[in-house]
């Protein structure tokens, strides 16, 4: 049994065409479903759905053999142990830098200010911020990141973009792009050994399939 680790949402959506093109299907919607394991056309691949956080978590300890992930999970993640042999150019968005309208973000870092910048990635914003010589106190937050330079708790953000409509309707403007994200198929190396002739059949399957995807930048 192959087992394939996915997130709902947009990641999953956007997975499926990929796999169908790979042939393999799904049985059910699981956003009209409460199973959270989900058979597919074929008997020797199933699908496994956990949080978006915890794909590179299950792929590594082997409670899934493949998964599909963003590029800022696995960062986060620090990707150990896992197998990365696929950017699938799905779920595309940005990383960015993002502050109050009225915030001279340039003339702060210009300055050599501390800045305290709220977000969920921490070590991307740290790495970031390190790269640049900028001095940040990094404050983790789960969800809700605009209101952070809103409530003053923080002057800068680090968080993904999209569309960029959420910022704007809270006076937020984006004043740094830090990474193009998107998302990766990454692999168990241990089932790679063990199940390697179905595995790389998977993998070589998707990546004919995304090869023949037209490609837009996001």
């Amino acid at each position: 049994m192959i087992t394939l680790a996915l997130s709902k949402g947009r990641i999953f959506d956007e997975t499926l065409p990929l796999l169908k093109a790979a042939g393999i299907t799904v049985g059910e919607d699981p956003e009209k479903s409460r199973k959270l394991i989900i058979a597919t056309n074929r008997p020797d691949v199933r699908l496994v759905l956990v949080r978006a956080t915890d794909v590179p978590t299950y792929v590594q300890y082997g409670g899934a053999d493949l998964g599909v992930v963003g590029k800022d999970t696995l960062i986060e993640h620090g990707g150990q142990g896992l197998y990365q042999p696929l950017d699938l150019n799905i779920a595309k968005c940005r990383m960015s830098v993002a502050t109050r309208a009225d915030f001279d973000y340039a003339g702060a870092v210009k300055q050599g200010s501390r800045l305290r910048v709220a977000t969920k990635f921490t070590q991307i914003a740290r790495n970031h911020f390190a790269e640049k010589g900028v001095h940040v106190d990094l404050i983790k937050l789960y969800g809700s990141m605009e209101l952070a330079p809103l409530t003053g708790l923080a002057e800068a953000i680090v968080d993904l973009v999209s569309t960029g409509s959420t910022l704007k309707a809270n006076n937020l403007v984006e004043v740094e792009e830090i990474m193009r994200i998107s998302a990766r198929l990454v692999v168990n190396q241990a089932a790679l050994k063990l199940k390697g002739g179905p595995i790389r059949a998977i993998i070589d399957a998707v990546a004919a399939a995304v090869g023949r995807r037209p490609q837009h930048d996001s």
